[in-house]
C-alpha cells in the first residue's frame, strides 16, 4: 500500500514529501499538473538531466540560480551560448558544475529549436507520449513505463543528450503526462481535475 503523510493542514499527501519541508510546496503546486509551455517543458528536462546521479532536493534548492545562470531556459537564448558561456557555468557555485550536463542543456537547446520547426512546439512533440491512463502500473510503483523508454529513445535519435528512461519518466510525472500522486493524496483528485480541463496540443 502507497504511504501518505499529512501536511500542516492535516491532510495525506504523497510520502515523499516527508524528505524535505520544500517538497510539500513543490508538490503541492507543481507537481503532476499538465504543462504545455515550452519553457517550462525545456527547463524540467533540463533539470531532471542535472539530477542524474543526484537527488531532486539538491536540484530544487538551486532551481533559482539554475534559471538565473541558464537565462530562464530560453532555449533560443541557450542555443547561442559560447565556449566561453560553458567556462562561466563551469565556475557557477550556484548550479550543478558538471561540463557534461552543461553542455547537454546547450546541444539540446539546438534540438529543441529543430523540434519547434518540425513540429510547431515541443508541447505537440512530448503530449504525443502521454500514456494510456488505464494502462499504467499503480502510481509511484516503478521508475521508467514503456512511454518514457520510447520517448527516450526518440529523444536520443533527435540527438538530445541526458534524456535516459529514467529521466523522461520523471519529467513524465512532473509534466503531468501522467497522474502519479498515490490514491489517498489529496492531490491526486486536483491534478485529474487539471487534466481533464487541460486542451492537449493538437487538439
Amino acid at each position: 500500500m502507497s504511504k501518505t503523510v499529512k501536511g500542516a493542514d492535516g491532510k495525506s499527501r504523497c510520502d515523499w514529501c516527508s524528505a524535505a519541508p520544500e517538497f510539500f510546496d513543490y508538490h503541492d503546486k507543481e507537481w503532476g499538473y499538465p504543462v504545455n509551455d515550452d519553457q517550462r517543458l525545456f527547463e524540467k528536462i533540463c533539470l531532471e538531466g542535472f539530477q542524474s546521479g543526484l537527488s531532486w532536493r539538491t536540484i530544487l534548492a538551486k532551481r533559482e540560480n539554475f534559471r538565473i545562470a541558464f537565462y530562464h531556459f530560453d532555449f533560443n537564448k541557450i542555443a547561442r551560448f559560447t565556449q566561453r558561456d560553458v567556462n562561466r557555468l563551469l565556475k557557477d557555485e550556484g548550479i550543478v558544475r558538471h561540463r557534461g550536463k552543461i553542455e547537454a542543456v546547450i546541444n539540446n537547446a539546438k534540438r529543441a529549436q529543430d523540434l519547434v520547426k518540425q513540429e510547431g512546439s515541443l508541447a505537440a512533440f512530448f503530449w504525443r507520449y502521454e500514456p494510456d491512463p488505464r494502462q499504467l502500473a499503480k502510481p509511484q510503483t516503478v521508475s521508467i513505463s514503456a512511454e518514457s523508454t520510447i520517448l527516450s529513445k526518440d529523444l536520443k535519435k533527435l540527438g538530445w543528450k541526458f534524456v535516459g528512461p529514467t529521466t523522461v519518466y520523471a519529467f513524465m510525472q512532473a509534466m503531468g503526462l501522467i497522474n502519479d500522486h498515490v490514491e489517498k493524496c489529496v492531490y491526486r483528485k486536483k491534478v485529474d481535475q487539471a487534466r481533464k480541463k487541460f486542451k492537449r496540443p493538437g487538439q
